[in-house]
């Protein structure tokens, strides 16, 4: 799906490196830099990350996002180029992801909430290995997870730390969670499992004094949780810009061939 329609005011915004800031100057002494809340589209420079704390930023905002790659890998990014930028935004191919809210209650009773582009990790936090049983739609699907952690991945965020998991690459366009095993100890061949967008997903923390584990939405961590809901958040559209021919389901089949 392409914008097809024009870009005349742009927000242009940047990582903290030089590079960075430098070509933002430049694209804004160039083209303008009209407030994000004014904007037809955003332009971020730098790299994933940045991109990343950027779609945060801006995540109730409903405008369009296109990423210049300043930074290492760049897969959500653009080819960094400075002319006929709008030209560019107005035939983008546009990619609409929805994130996932993450509610964790801690062992101090205490409950906190964090939306996540990529996916929702569980992590171990000492030596000891995690305890987690896992419930999807309130059913209980695995009793006891014993593990470094466990993740729910947004197909936008399968490509990130969940293919560093050995979890599965999701098509932007294809309606699925992945639920992803760190380090099982037990059940030791359990990879996990491709999960509905609307599937409920609660992971209950056994032995949590014991065993502490945090839980980490991108990149907002809560520690020591006993217990963490993780669902799709339909109520949050985000845009995402990319070059025509070169969008985001393209960019995730491709990384299914490479060597």
């Amino acid at each position: 799906m392409s914008l097809l329609r024009p870009i005349s005011k742009i927000a242009f915004t940047a990582s903290l490196t030089d590079e960075a800031r430098r070509a933002r100057d430049r694209l804004a002494k160039r083209y303008g830099d009209a407030p994000s809340h004014e904007a037809d589209a955003i332009v971020a420079l730098g790299g994933d990350g940045f991109i990343l704390q950027t779609v945060h930023d801006h995540l109730r905002d409903g405008c369009p996002i296109f990423g210049m790659n300043l930074g290492s890998v760049g897969f959500l990014m653009n080819d960094y180029a400075e002319e006929d930028l709008p030209e560019r935004l107005a035939t983008a191919e546009a990619a609409v992801i929805h994130p996932l809210k993450m509610v964790a209650v801690t062992q101090e009773g205490e409950t906190a909430a964090a939306i996540a582009v990529n996916e929702v990790s569980l992590l171990r936090e000492t030596r000891q290995a995690a305890k987690i049983r896992i419930l999807v739609d309130g059913k209980i699907r695995l009793e006891e997870l014993i593990c470094d952690g466990v993740l729910v991945s947004t197909p936008a965020g399968s490509t990130a730390y969940n293919l560093s998991a050995h979890g599965p690459i999701l098509p932007i366009d294809s309606m699925l969670l992945a639920l992803t095993s760190i380090s099982a100890f037990r059940p030791r061949r359990w990879r996990g499992a491709l999960l509905p967008h609307s599937a409920q997903v609660r992971f209950e923390i056994l032995e949590a004094v014991k065993r502490p584990v945090s839980a980490v939405a991108d990149h907002t961590e809560i520690r020591n949780v006993t217990a963490v809901d993780v669902a799709e958040d339909r109520n949050i559209s985000i845009t995402l810009l990319f070059d025509a021919g070169r969008n985001l389901n393209e960019r995730i089949l491709n990384e299914q061939f490479l060597p």
